[in-house]
């Protein structure tokens, strides 16, 4: 999906072999505005000040995975519909 998009990826981390840890997180809900969750089907928004880390985590307690930074945006987890709404694909 991100191909389509011609996006620039400014920074790519696989999760399995190098997983965020809460200063990291941290350090992302500074540099955003809004937090877009997805859980299964469902996304909820979230201004990123009033965002907790357990809003970020899966059911392992693990951090969602993708977590996709657009501009002042953050999209946490998968949710092909939401993707492809803010990346602009069809």
């Amino acid at each position: 999906m991100l191909d389509a998009t011609k996006a620039r990826i400014a920074t790519t981390r696989l999760s399995k072999s190098n997983p965020m840890s809460e200063k990291d997180v941290r350090t992302l809900l500074k540099e955003v505005d809004e937090i877009v969750v997805a859980k299964g089907k469902s996304t909820r928004a979230v201004p990123a000040r009033d965002a907790t880390l357990d809003d970020l985590r899966g059911p392992t307690g693990n951090f969602r995975a993708p977590m996709v930074r657009i501009g002042r945006r953050l999209l946490v987890g998968f949710h092909e519909e939401t993707l492809r709404k803010e990346l602009g694909v069809r």
